[in-house]
């Protein structure tokens, strides 16, 4: 993993690391609570809202301290930009913030869904951001 790297992490990699802590998805996540320098998460109004969404979802049952400190983490130590909406195909609509976002922060963008973004080299599986 490179250091004083700029990250966006889609949704899917943050749910699978909070089910998993320990696979690859775990240790982003843990990653971003422990406050590890070697990465800048940058986010949005709307990535924000849906990591709020998603991890406060009843059915996941996610524990209340870990997923606060994970936001409050995103917040505190993260950096916000509201890049304009591209006009790049996505198959799926709600992944265009992810997408823009990382674009304009010149960030990776950290997917478990690498077939919903173009194949650009700043697109990684949590696999391939980690080296391992």
């Amino acid at each position: 993993m490179p250091t004083n790297t700029n990250v966006v992490i889609d949704t899917n990699v943050i749910i699978s690391g909070f089910i998993n802590t320990v696979g690859k998805p775990g240790k982003i996540v843990n990653m971003v609570i422990s406050q590890d320098s070697r990465m800048q998460i940058c986010y949005n109004t709307q990535i924000l809202e849906e990591y709020e969404n998603v991890l406060t979802r009843p059915h996941f049952n996610f524990v209340e301290e870990k997923w606060r400190k994970f936001l409050d983490n995103v917040k505190k130590h993260g950096t916000f930009c509201d890049p304009p909406p591209s006009t790049i195909p996505l198959p799926d609509e709600t992944d265009r913030c992810f997408y823009d976002v990382a674009k304009f922060c010149k960030a990776t963008l950290i997917t478990g869904n690498t077939k919903h973004y173009p194949s650009e080299d700043f697109i990684l599986s949590p696999a391939d951001f980690l080296g391992d």
